[in-house]
């Protein structure tokens, strides 16, 4: 089995910061893309930043410039450093990464970490 654990969300004024992370646990024998998504209320999930084992990026339109994808991959972990914060960034933001363990190769997701942008 094999888990995501977020962490790094809060509430944070306009034009300000957050970090996120997400660690990957348990029976890995390698990691593929990895990815930020978010979900807003009312909203469906839509995918964020993408990160290839490599190293190679993707990002939506309306965070290029001010979200930055990393991943560690010595720590199977993945970072989403999110600069200029707007309110339209507010939602429930949720790792992804598709895992090959021992039997098989599928995609996981964390539980999700809220990130609210209010004065």
């Amino acid at each position: 089995q094999v888990q995501l654990v977020e962490s790094g969300g809060g509430l944070v004024q306009p034009g300000g910061s957050l970090r996120l992370s997400c660690a990957a646990s348990g029976r890995i024998f390698s990691i593929y893309t990895m990815g930020w998504y978010r979900q807003a209320p009312g909203k469906q999930r839509e995918s964020v930043a993408v990160i290839a084992s490599g190293g190679h990026t993707n990002y939506a339109d309306s965070v290029k410039e001010r979200f930055t994808i990393s991943r560690d991959n010595a720590k199977n972990t993945v970072y989403l450093q999110m600069n200029s914060l707007k309110p339209e960034d507010t939602a429930v933001y949720y790792c992804n990464a598709n895992v090959k363990t021992d039997y098989e190769v599928r995609g996981y997701w964390g539980q999700g970490t809220q990130v609210t942008v209010s004065s």
